[in-house]
């Protein structure tokens, strides 16, 4: 097919050899299969912070470094060169949270490169090679969907071991290959140390799991692991090979319970809103 203009550097630069055709394309960014360095990858091609759907970047934001104070003035301001710098900041994290977590062992793509607003990484394909599905598009057996949710539990934990919350995690980001579930879409992922949202965040990235997979295995919906997990997490207990239960009694749950829940369901529907205009 025909080079994209976003493209053209990286085939210029000979990082991109040829591009096979599109992949999917969303507000946020579209994506290409891509032959690079002799592999199938796949090309992620940011777009510009108007023409995208993700909204309240505010929460997501706090405690991310910046260069310098003009950067940060700028970027409060709302200036085009603080829009910018923003946007810049907003990709770099997804970038540098999947080399973060690819090096943790957790399960997400592989990152080659990124250059001009372009992310190459990893295409993650089912087991006859073509392009894996979302975990939404799957229809589970009660055993499959405790099977996933043990591992992506597992996954969420290891990336909060790495430091970070993925702030959006549901059905609409997850892949699932041959052996199992793969995160996507992280340019919100958190700093679980500097973000004060952070615990709130993973409460809601694991309701919305406990939420889908409990369709199929409803035993889930009576579960806690979010609290459970950020509990160990903020005591310093918490590991890879920590052994959770699925329940945690504390102070306050059934408060927090109902503006948790109300969160998920707000997420939730934005998931969908920007599902509905890929």
């Amino acid at each position: 097919m025909k080079v994209p203009k976003s493209l053209e550097a990286l085939v210029r630069d000979g990082l991109v050899d040829e591009v096979i055709r599109p992949l999917k394309s969303g507000k946020e960014a579209a994506v290409y299969v891509v032959l690079s360095e002799g592999a199938i990858r796949c090309a992620k091609v940011y777009k510009e912070a108007n023409k995208r759907g993700f909204h309240k970047q505010v929460l997501y934001r706090e405690g991310r470094t910046v260069r310098n104070s003009r950067q940060a003035r700028a970027m409060e301001k709302g200036t085009r060169f603080g829009r910018k710098e923003q946007e810049e900041v907003w990709q770099n994290a997804e970038v540098d949270a999947l080399y973060r977590l690819a090096a943790a062992g957790v399960r997400v793509p592989q990152p080659y490169h990124f250059l001009e607003g372009v992310l190459l990484m990893e295409l993650i394909t089912d087991e006859d090679g073509v392009a894996a599905p979302r975990l939404n598009d799957l229809d589970l057996s009660g055993e499959q969907a405790l099977e996933y949710h043990g591992q992506l539990i597992r996954e969420v934990v290891k990336m909060l071991c790495a430091g970070l919350v993925h702030g959006d995690l549901s059905e609409f980001n997850v892949l699932v290959d041959a052996a199992g579930p793969v995160i996507i879409d992280l340019p919100q992922a958190i700093d679980a140390a500097a973000n004060n949202h952070a615990p709130r965040m993973l409460e809601r990235d694991v309701g919305n799991l406990a939420l889908y997979f409990g369709q199929f295995a409803p035993e889930l919906l009576a579960t806690s692991y979010g609290k459970e997990i950020w509990h160990l997490y903020e005591s310093g207990k918490l590991t890879p090979e920590t052994k959770l239960t699925g329940h945690f009694k504390g102070r306050n749950l059934e408060a927090d319970l109902e503006s948790i829940m109300r969160e998920i369901n707000d997420a939730r529907e934005e998931a969908l809103a920007r599902k509905h205009a890929d």
